[in-house]
Order: C-alpha cells, then sequence, then structure tokens
C-alpha cells in the first residue's frame, strides 16, 4: 500500500470532523443565545453567519471553508481573482437559499449591505466609505479600538476580493440596488450649483492659487467627495456672524492633493467661477448652498469698449510700479504665495471673470477681506477697475516709512 495516498486522506477526515464540530458548537451557541422572538427585528452585525440548526451550521461551515479556498488559490494578480471568482460562484452553487441571508453581509457602521468592502488589520470589515468617515475622527478601528495609524499613513484601502466577490455572486439583486444607491449618492454631490459644498476660511479669486491645509473631519469629508465624484470643485467663502458664510464667493478646482500620515492633507486649488450664494444648508457637518455662477456684463459699444481698454492698460501700468517698488521682503513674499503678475492680456472680455491680473491684484493688495468681498461681487469689469486704481493711488501715497 502507498502510504503516501492514506496520509492525506486521513488527515483530510479529521479536518472535516474538526470543522463539523466548529459548526454544530457554533449552532447550539446561537440557539441557546439568538433566538429569542423579541430580537427578530433587531439587525445582525457578526462576522459570523447566522445558522439554524446543527446540520445548517456544518454545511455552511464546510462551504465556507476559507483553508479549501486558499488550498486552491496559489496564482497572483488577476488571474487570482478571476480563479478566486470563478470557484466561489462554482461552489456556493450548490448552498441552499434559505442557508443565505444578506443581513450577514451588512456594514456594521451604515447597516446596509458592503460596498467596496475593505478589512483593518485587526481583521474587522467596513465599507471603504465608512472606515474613511471614522478615521476622519480618530486612528482606531471602529469596534475594537486598536490602533489603525499604521494602516491610516500607508492608506491601502484594498477591496476583500473574497467578500465582494461573494456578494456580487450570491446576492447579485441587493448589490445591484446597493450600487444604485451609491451612485445616486455620487449624482446628488456631483451638481455644481445645488447643495455645493462650501469650504468657510478665506477670500479667493478667479485664476489665482489658493493652497490649503484641511485637518477638520468634516472637511476631510468634503475633499475626498469632491474627488471621488469626479468634480474635483467646491465653493470658498469668509465667515458672516449673522448668515455663517459671506452672500458671495468662489468656486476652488483641486489641482492636487498630498495626503500626510496622520489623514491631514495639503490641497493645491486654483480659483474658478464666481458665485452668489440663493440659499444655505449643511451635509454631513459641512456648508453646502445653492448658487449662482456670476459672469461680467459684456460691453458691446465700440466707444465704450475702447474707453474700457484705456483704462485697463493705465491701471495695469499703475499696478506694475507699485509692484516694482514694494520692499524686496514684500516682494519675494508675493512671488512666493502668488506668482508674479499675469501678462496683459490682448482681449479683456475674453472670459467671464475679465482680466486675470485684477483678480491677482486683489488677492496682493493689503485690504480689508470685506472690501474684497465687494469688489469680487461685481459684474462690471470699468467698477472693479475703477476701484483698483483707487487702492493704488492710495498705496502710492503713503511714504515708504
Amino acid at each position: 500500500v502507498n502510504r503516501s495516498h492514506i496520509l492525506p486522506c486521513v488527515a483530510s477526515q479529521k479536518r472535516w470532523e474538526s470543522l463539523e464540530r466548529l459548526g454544530l458548537s457554533r449552532a447550539q451557541s446561537l440557539r441557546m443565545h439568538g433566538s429569542s422572538s423579541s430580537e427578530e427585528g433587531l439587525k445582525r452585525v457578526s462576522s459570523a453567519p447566522q445558522l439554524g440548526d446543527q446540520d445548517k451550521g456544518s454545511l455552511l461551515k464546510r462551504k465556507l471553508s476559507v483553508s479549501d479556498i486558499e488550498s486552491y488559490v496559489v496564482d497572483s494578480g488577476s488571474s487570482k481573482y478571476k480563479k478566486q471568482g470563478w470557484f466561489l460562484n462554482y461552489y456556493f452553487k450548490s448552498v441552499p437559499k434559505d442557508l443565505l441571508d444578506a443581513n450577514d453581509l451588512e456594514c456594521s457602521l451604515c447597516m446596509r449591505l458592503f460596498y467596496e468592502p475593505v478589512t483593518t488589520p485587526c481583521g474587522h470589515t467596513f465599507c471603504k466609505n465608512c472606515l474613511e468617515r471614522c478615521l476622519d475622527h480618530t486612528p482606531q478601528c471602529p469596534l475594537c479600538k486598536e490602533s489603525l495609524r499604521e494602516y491610516l499613513a500607508c492608506r491601502k484601502y484594498i477591496v476583500t476580493n473574497v467578500l465582494d466577490v461573494l456578494i456580487k455572486q450570491l446576492f447579485s439583486q441587493e448589490y445591484e440596488d446597493r450600487t444604485k444607491t451609491h451612485l445616486e449618492e455620487n449624482r446628488e454631490l456631483s451638481d455644481l450649483t445645488k447643495n455645493v459644498p462650501i469650504f468657510v476660511c478665506t477670500m479667493a479669486y478667479p485664476t489665482v492659487p489658493c493652497p490649503l491645509h484641511v485637518f477638520e473631519p468634516r472637511y476631510r469629508l468634503m475633499i475626498r467627495r469632491c474627488m471621488d465624484t469626479g468634480t474635483r470643485q467646491f465653493g470658498m467663502c469668509i465667515s458672516d456672524a449673522q448668515k455663517g458664510f459671506a452672500d458671495y464667493g468662489c468656486m476652488l478646482i483641486v489641482r492636487s492633493v498630498h495626503f500626510l500620515p496622520d489623514g491631514r492633507s495639503v490641497v493645491d486649488t486654483i480659483g474658478g467661477k464666481r458665485f452668489r450664494v440663493l440659499s444655505r444648508a449643511m451635509k454631513d457637518g459641512y456648508n453646502t448652498a445653492d448658487i449662482e455662477h456670476l459672469e461680467d456684463t459684456r460691453v458691446e459699444d465700440r466707444e465704450e469698449l475702447e474707453k474700457l481698454q484705456e483704462l485697463h492698460d493705465a491701471v495695469y501700468e499703475q499696478a506694475q510700479v507699485w509692484f516694482q517698488n514694494l520692499k524686496i521682503r514684500f516682494h519675494n513674499q508675493i512671488l512666493q504665495h502668488f506668482g508674479p503678475m499675469p501678462e496683459r492680456e490682448p482681449d479683456i472680455q475674453a472670459t467671464p471673470n475679465g482680466p486675470a491680473c485684477c483678480w491677482w491684484l486683489l488677492a496682493v493688495l493689503p485690504i480689508d477681506p470685506r472690501y474684497q468681498l465687494s469688489v469680487l461681487s461685481m459684474t462690471s469689469l470699468k467698477d472693479r477697475l475703477v476701484k483698483i486704481q483707487h487702492i493704488l493711488t492710495y498705496l502710492q501715497s503713503i511714504p515708504n516709512n
């Protein structure tokens, strides 16, 4: 007799007997502690399937044997996941429907079917978005409170493929409904006129860079949603004591996000369209608003356009003189934070916001934010140029000392 054929069979038999005893003990425990009629309406949050009797317990435990799956899946890369998906589909095809319950695959944070499930180093599984929101507040596992600082620093939120495939294969209809809900939520966040996220912080201007250091949990969530939905935009307003934030602001376009190990981020943005606030609201801790975009009123009359061009050229030259005469320390600070003064534009009405030099000057001139806000809200290029001209004249009249 070839002993090489006998030993694996004995080992396999012992393994199945061990699994069967484990399934029986689990089923008995559940019958003793979890089958009261008063708890039938409660949603179950458990890492183990809810079993009905001993036979079901041992059968399902055999079907879900991790050692079987791991012994089969030995390839790496995409081929591993293809084989794993095929194997799960084949392996679970014969499982009776009454043994399966979508409630056993719910996220313990949102109480919905797992969507993009990720598993922490401590062994707990959550929806990716749910886990990220929790880590915005504290770098600990929401269930066992184990530290996840290293996990957060790496930001390797890899979807748990076995669980993801299992859900898609066994609960295809529930997964389809869950995906539809997720897409609808993202679609609501993608509208750039309704419920636009508002960052209440500082003044922002079209075409002017605005770097941000994001550390508050509500704004960490807001920035992540802007990136996930693909809009990469949010509104910036200054605060208002009565209304919460000002009636006018500027959209910021995210150019890049650099995440720090502790969850904070440095966000590089640049100003986009101006807007006026129509209504205010809140969503998950941060402000939102329904807005309408502002555009400069075009000048069609040729004579008026020539006068406007002359005014623009005069203000541009005056600004160049003021900037060149600044003390070297202030001059270098402006160059470092805002870059050089934009070049003169051949068509001053080419964009809805007018020449970029106006917004650059408004950002660097040492004036009160409320005054800056009044200029930001103007839709007349002529009025804006006159305001800037008055400011430059006043600053040039002050002695250097």
